[in-house]
């Protein structure tokens, strides 16, 4: 059975799930390359305009597998850098992809798994499941993660939760933005598609845009290259085909061609 499931409801939106539900989606070596794999191709790809990371089973994602944490224990230092350096290029292959992701948080959400979430530009959790950053307990640290997550969570809630390791609801990670959409589990499909709808009818080059703008600007200096930088993206858009036919369309009162 694969890791991964890829599906392509429609030449705009891509779905990939977590597929190993009897170990909760917890990740090893095969995943963390399939992943890698898989979003670099999607990023690649002109005519997406939306990525769904979802999981099947009653867990998000756990973190680590632990037979693949068993084979760690008896790795040298050199081996345990490679291991941990495949991670965290995986991340950022995630973080850096073009097109926005969606995260359907449909059960518990742990260590490494905090790390998918993080990742991902909106979450919509259900209201039942806990997020968890547990390497603590084991005497790890989620490293990997960290640049992610204290984004997404923030350094305050990050201070507490890195360093208790306890389990955290999603009431409360809605309530520090971590997560966008809180639900009823019912509810978790209707949600996810309604703002797949939402970002499939925007512009596709300016969804990419968007991202990459939020990306660059968030936690830089105001300056006159920022002011500069910021005109001249406003100024390419504007000038682009798609930034005309927004306007045009928007002035003739009629929907853009790309819908």
């Amino acid at each position: 059975m694969p890791v991964l499931e890829l599906r392509r409801p429609t030449a705009q939106v891509a779905e990939v799930w977590l597929n190993r539900p009897e170990v909760r989606n917890a990740f090893n070596d095969e995943v963390i390359a399939e992943l890698t794999h898989t979003f670099t191709a999607l990023g690649q790809d002109p005519d997406l305009r939306v990525i769904v990371l979802a999981a099947h089973g009653s867990a998000f994602c756990a973190g680590a597998d632990l037979n693949w944490m068993r084979a760690m224990a008896d790795y040298s230092w050199e081996e345990n850098r490679a291991d941990a350096q495949k991670l965290a290029d995986m991340l950022w292959t995630l973080y850096q992809c073009p097109v926005p992701m969606v995260g359907r948080i449909q059960g518990d959400c742990y260590a490494g798994g905090m790390g998918l979430a993080a990742v991902c530009d909106v979450l919509v959790a259900v209201q039942s499941m806990n997020f968890c950053l547990s390497e603590a307990r084991l005497g790890l640290l989620p490293a990997t993660i960290s640049p992610y997550v204290i984004r997404a969570l923030g350094e305050q809630a990050a201070r507490r939760y890195m360093v208790t390791a306890e389990p955290f609801s999603a009431e409360q990670a809605h309530a520090l933005g971590f997560v966008h959409e809180l639900v009823m589990p019912l509810a978790l499909d209707a949600k996810v598609g309604e703002i797949v709808s939402t970002l499939a009818a925007n512009g596709p080059a300016a969804l990419r845009a968007c991202k990459k703008l939020v990306r660059d600007i968030a936690g830089a200096p105001f300056t006159s290259a920022l002011r500069s930088d910021t005109a001249q993206r406003i100024a390419d858009i504007r000038g682009s085909a798609e930034g005309k036919e927004g306007l045009q369309s928007f002035l003739e009162k009629r929907k853009p061609k790309w819908r």
